[in-house]
Protein backbone atom coordinates (compact mmCIF):
# COMPACT_ATOMS: atom_id res chain seq x y z
CA UNK A 1 0.00 0.00 0.00
CA UNK A 2 1.38 3.42 -1.05
CA UNK A 3 0.87 5.32 2.02
CA UNK A 4 1.13 9.30 1.50
CA UNK A 5 1.87 11.93 4.88
CA UNK A 6 2.71 15.54 4.59
CA UNK A 7 5.84 16.39 3.53
CA UNK A 8 6.72 18.69 7.18
CA UNK A 9 5.81 15.02 9.04
CA UNK A 10 7.24 12.60 6.49
CA UNK A 11 11.46 14.65 7.15
CA UNK A 12 10.32 14.92 10.58
CA UNK A 13 9.79 10.94 11.10
CA UNK A 14 12.68 10.27 8.78
CA UNK A 15 15.11 11.99 12.39
CA UNK A 16 15.97 15.34 9.67
CA UNK A 17 14.44 17.81 12.72
CA UNK A 18 11.45 18.57 14.31
CA UNK A 19 8.33 19.56 12.66
CA UNK A 20 8.46 22.86 13.04
CA UNK A 21 12.82 23.03 11.74
CA UNK A 22 11.77 20.84 9.04
CA UNK A 23 8.54 23.55 7.41
CA UNK A 24 11.36 26.30 7.85
CA UNK A 25 13.61 24.19 6.30
CA UNK A 26 10.97 23.47 3.50
CA UNK A 27 10.07 27.38 2.97
CA UNK A 28 13.67 28.15 2.69
CA UNK A 29 13.73 26.07 -0.70
CA UNK A 30 15.85 23.54 1.08
CA UNK A 31 13.68 20.47 0.12
CA UNK A 32 13.20 18.91 -3.54
CA UNK A 33 11.03 16.43 -4.29
CA UNK A 34 11.34 14.15 -7.73
CA UNK A 35 14.06 17.05 -8.31
CA UNK A 36 11.67 19.91 -8.07
CA UNK A 37 11.94 22.66 -4.73
CA UNK A 38 8.74 22.10 -2.77
CA UNK A 39 7.86 25.24 -0.55
CA UNK A 40 4.40 23.68 0.85
CA UNK A 41 4.61 21.57 4.07
CA UNK A 42 1.25 19.94 3.36
CA UNK A 43 2.46 18.47 0.22
CA UNK A 44 1.76 14.97 0.18
CA UNK A 45 4.84 12.38 -0.24
CA UNK A 46 5.25 8.53 -0.41
CA UNK A 47 9.06 7.24 0.75
CA UNK A 48 7.46 4.60 -1.84
CA UNK A 49 7.38 6.67 -4.78
CA UNK A 50 8.97 9.83 -4.47
CA UNK A 51 12.59 10.85 -4.59
CA UNK A 52 13.27 13.54 -1.67
CA UNK A 53 16.32 15.36 -0.81
CA UNK A 54 17.52 17.89 1.43
CA UNK A 55 20.03 20.07 0.05
CA UNK A 56 20.57 17.59 -2.88
CA UNK A 57 21.47 14.86 -0.13
CA UNK A 58 18.93 12.05 -0.64
CA UNK A 59 16.89 11.09 2.29
CA UNK A 60 15.31 7.28 3.25
CA UNK A 61 12.84 6.59 5.14
CA UNK A 62 12.34 6.67 9.08
CA UNK A 63 15.22 5.56 11.19
CA UNK A 64 15.10 3.36 14.25
CA UNK A 65 14.05 5.75 16.55
CA UNK A 66 16.91 6.75 19.13
CA UNK A 67 16.30 9.35 22.40
CA UNK A 68 19.42 10.43 24.31
CA UNK A 69 20.14 12.16 27.15
CA UNK A 70 23.69 14.37 26.96
CA UNK A 71 25.39 16.73 29.56
CA UNK A 72 26.87 19.45 26.88
CA UNK A 73 30.18 21.24 27.57
CA UNK A 74 30.47 24.52 26.59
CA UNK A 75 31.75 25.60 23.49
CA UNK A 76 29.53 23.51 21.36
CA UNK A 77 26.92 24.15 18.85
CA UNK A 78 23.43 23.30 19.33
CA UNK A 79 23.52 23.11 14.97
CA UNK A 80 23.79 19.70 12.74
CA UNK A 81 25.25 22.28 10.14
CA UNK A 82 28.83 23.66 10.92
CA UNK A 83 30.00 27.42 10.35
CA UNK A 84 33.65 27.32 9.93
CA UNK A 85 35.85 25.25 12.82
CA UNK A 86 33.48 25.30 15.57
CA UNK A 87 32.33 22.46 17.29
CA UNK A 88 29.12 21.02 17.03
CA UNK A 89 27.30 18.58 19.43
CA UNK A 90 27.13 15.69 16.25
CA UNK A 91 31.12 15.70 17.49
CA UNK A 92 30.16 14.04 20.55
CA UNK A 93 28.20 11.34 18.77
CA UNK A 94 30.38 10.04 15.89
CA UNK A 95 29.36 6.38 16.98
CA UNK A 96 25.89 7.01 16.04
CA UNK A 97 24.46 5.82 12.97
CA UNK A 98 21.06 7.59 12.81
CA UNK A 99 20.70 11.29 11.86
CA UNK A 100 20.23 12.57 15.30
CA UNK A 101 19.28 16.56 16.18
CA UNK A 102 18.72 18.43 19.87
CA UNK A 103 15.39 18.84 21.07
CA UNK A 104 15.64 22.76 21.43
CA UNK A 105 19.11 24.31 22.17
CA UNK A 106 21.30 25.25 24.77
CA UNK A 107 24.22 28.31 23.24
CA UNK A 108 27.42 27.94 22.96
CA UNK A 109 28.50 29.20 26.57
CA UNK A 110 25.35 26.76 28.50
CA UNK A 111 26.22 23.58 29.79
CA UNK A 112 23.90 20.77 30.96
CA UNK A 113 20.95 18.20 29.70
CA UNK A 114 20.19 18.40 26.87
CA UNK A 115 18.11 15.75 24.76
CA UNK A 116 19.02 14.20 21.62
CA UNK A 117 16.87 12.08 19.22
CA UNK A 118 15.80 11.69 15.36
CA UNK A 119 12.52 11.44 16.31
CA UNK A 120 10.41 14.96 14.51
CA UNK A 121 7.50 13.56 16.26
CA UNK A 122 8.66 13.46 20.02
CA UNK A 123 11.27 16.76 19.29
CA UNK A 124 8.01 18.90 18.38
CA UNK A 125 5.97 17.42 21.91
CA UNK A 126 8.82 18.58 24.11
CA UNK A 127 9.37 22.08 22.56
CA UNK A 128 5.50 23.09 21.31
CA UNK A 129 4.21 25.78 23.99
CA UNK A 130 1.33 23.94 24.79
CA UNK A 131 3.23 21.06 26.81
CA UNK A 132 4.43 24.14 28.92
CA UNK A 133 7.49 22.17 30.40
CA UNK A 134 9.78 23.63 33.21
CA UNK A 135 13.13 23.68 32.82
CA UNK A 136 15.89 24.24 35.69
CA UNK A 137 18.91 26.24 35.41
CA UNK A 138 21.80 26.27 37.95
CA UNK A 139 23.28 30.00 37.64
CA UNK A 140 26.82 30.86 39.26
CA UNK A 141 27.91 34.70 39.42
CA UNK A 142 30.48 36.82 40.02
CA UNK A 143 28.22 38.55 42.58
CA UNK A 144 26.79 38.07 46.01
CA UNK A 145 23.22 37.58 44.76
CA UNK A 146 20.95 39.78 46.79
CA UNK A 147 17.31 40.28 47.73
CA UNK A 148 16.85 42.80 45.05
CA UNK A 149 18.70 40.74 42.55
CA UNK A 150 15.87 38.11 42.96
CA UNK A 151 13.40 40.16 42.66
CA UNK A 152 14.90 41.86 39.59
CA UNK A 153 14.86 38.45 38.19
CA UNK A 154 11.35 37.65 38.94
CA UNK A 155 10.04 40.81 37.32
CA UNK A 156 11.12 39.24 34.11
CA UNK A 157 12.87 41.14 30.49
CA UNK A 158 12.48 41.28 27.10
CA UNK A 159 13.13 38.75 24.84
CA UNK A 160 12.51 38.59 21.23
CA UNK A 161 10.12 41.52 21.47
CA UNK A 162 8.03 39.63 24.34
CA UNK A 163 7.86 40.01 28.17
CA UNK A 164 8.84 37.17 29.82
CA UNK A 165 9.33 35.98 33.63
CA UNK A 166 10.73 33.22 35.16
CA UNK A 167 8.95 30.82 36.77
CA UNK A 168 10.67 30.44 39.98
CA UNK A 169 14.19 32.35 41.41
CA UNK A 170 15.87 30.16 44.31
CA UNK A 171 19.02 31.57 45.93
CA UNK A 172 21.49 28.36 46.61
CA UNK A 173 24.43 30.15 48.18
CA UNK A 174 26.13 33.35 47.85
CA UNK A 175 26.62 33.75 43.81
CA UNK A 176 24.56 30.90 42.98
CA UNK A 177 21.14 30.44 42.15
CA UNK A 178 18.30 28.72 40.41
CA UNK A 179 15.89 29.98 37.73
CA UNK A 180 12.74 27.95 36.31
CA UNK A 181 11.28 29.15 32.95
CA UNK A 182 8.38 27.64 30.71
CA UNK A 183 8.78 30.05 27.04
CA UNK A 184 11.90 28.14 26.16
CA UNK A 185 13.09 31.65 24.37
CA UNK A 186 16.70 32.18 22.86
CA UNK A 187 18.95 32.75 25.88
CA UNK A 188 16.10 34.06 28.16
CA UNK A 189 17.85 32.90 31.35
CA UNK A 190 21.20 34.48 30.53
CA UNK A 191 19.08 37.40 29.73
CA UNK A 192 16.91 37.55 32.87
CA UNK A 193 20.11 37.30 35.47
CA UNK A 194 22.29 39.77 33.49
CA UNK A 195 19.29 42.17 33.36
CA UNK A 196 19.50 42.09 36.76
CA UNK A 197 22.93 43.24 36.87
CA UNK A 198 24.96 39.87 37.19
CA UNK A 199 28.05 38.61 35.40
CA UNK A 200 27.16 34.76 34.63
CA UNK A 201 30.13 32.73 35.49
CA UNK A 202 28.52 29.47 34.76
CA UNK A 203 25.15 28.26 33.00
CA UNK A 204 23.98 25.21 33.54
CA UNK A 205 20.60 23.32 32.92
CA UNK A 206 20.10 20.75 35.29
CA UNK A 207 16.58 19.72 34.55
CA UNK A 208 13.49 19.51 31.85
CA UNK A 209 10.18 18.46 33.62
CA UNK A 210 10.62 16.01 35.69
CA UNK A 211 13.90 14.92 34.22
CA UNK A 212 16.74 15.27 36.02
CA UNK A 213 20.20 15.14 34.87
CA UNK A 214 21.77 13.16 36.68
CA UNK A 215 25.71 12.33 36.93
CA UNK A 216 26.76 11.72 33.11
CA UNK A 217 30.28 12.99 32.62
CA UNK A 218 30.24 16.13 31.23
CA UNK A 219 30.39 15.84 26.65
CA UNK A 220 28.34 12.09 27.70
CA UNK A 221 25.56 10.41 26.72
CA UNK A 222 23.47 7.84 27.40
CA UNK A 223 20.04 6.46 26.05
CA UNK A 224 16.76 7.45 27.31
CA UNK A 225 14.59 4.74 29.05
CA UNK A 226 11.31 5.16 28.81
CA UNK A 227 10.51 6.18 31.74
CA UNK A 228 12.44 8.80 31.47
CA UNK A 229 10.90 10.08 28.46
CA UNK A 230 7.69 10.74 30.31
CA UNK A 231 9.21 12.37 33.12
CA UNK A 232 9.86 15.23 30.68
CA UNK A 233 5.77 16.09 30.81
CA UNK A 234 5.25 15.21 34.52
Amino acid sequence: MNTKKRLSKALAAAGVASRRACEELIFAGKITVNGAVVYLPQTLVSWETDDIRIEGKQLSKEDKKVYYILNKPKGYICSNKRVGDKKIILDLFEGVQERVFSIGRLDRDTSGLLLVTNDGHFANRVIHPSSNIAKEYLVKTQQEISHQHLVDISKGTRVENIWIKPAKVTKVRGGTLKVIVHEGKKREVRLLVENAGLTILELKRIRIGSLILGPIPLGSYREMTEQEKEQIFQ
